[in-house]
């Protein structure tokens, strides 16, 4: 497979590190509670993308067993720092394992995996689900793939391109949600947030 990942991208989270994940960011609250209300009781949870890691500390204070991973090995250590735990470098064509997860929670990370190596990490990530898995990962929305003013490639779906993505057939429910928010560039910007679950 071709690498699911834009050198360019992962060069700006290395340079800007302490920044990113300095900047006070808080846990994506309302997307979060969702996602974990349809998980069981100490579910084990895949985060990637975890950034600077607040998101699976809120996980973490909720009871759950989360392995937190993020693809820059320089925003992995400062998450690992805040966490106080490991944080695994995992890049998204690295993802190998099998019903291993009750949720995978990926939130503003898959937004940079080139489009057509899309479809082939969500069935990555489709395969290291339990039966009856869920998975939540949020994009930015678009028609066209294309940089923004930091050099950082997106895919820029549209809710449509998204579910073929995803492979409607893979899911018992596919949910695509769209609203308004802003991001590290502080821009207004269209969200989709994607809940899918696996078949149990």
């Amino acid at each position: 497979m071709t690498q699911a990942k834009d050198d360019q991208t992962i060069k700006f989270y290395a340079n800007e590190a302490e920044a990113y994940t300095t900047r006070g960011e808080p846990a994506n609250r309302r997307h979060l509670r969702t996602f974990m209300a349809r998980l069981p009781m100490g579910a084990r949870v895949l985060e990637l993308g975890c950034g600077a890691g607040q998101d699976s500390e809120a996980m973490l204070a909720s009871g759950f067993d989360v392995m937190p991973t993020d693809g820059t090995p320089e925003i992995a250590a400062a998450a690992a720092k805040r966490l106080r735990r490991p944080v695994k470098v995992l890049l998204f064509e690295d993802i190998d394992d099998q019903d291993s997860y009750d949720g995978v929670w990926a939130n503003a990370c898959l937004l940079h995996v080139p489009r057509p190596q899309l479809p082939s990490i969500v069935r990555r990530v489709h395969a290291a689900l339990k039966p009856g898995g869920v998975f939540y990962a949020s994009f930015k929305a678009g028609q066209a793939e294309g940089r923004d003013r930091f050099g950082r490639y997106y895919n820029y779906p549209s809710p449509e391109w998204l579910a073929q993505a995803y492979g409607t057939e893979r899911w018992s429910a596919l949910e695509i949600g769209r609203e308004t928010g802003s991001g590290y560039d502080g821009q207004p910007t269209d969200w989709l947030h994607a809940v899918a679950t696996k078949a149990g």
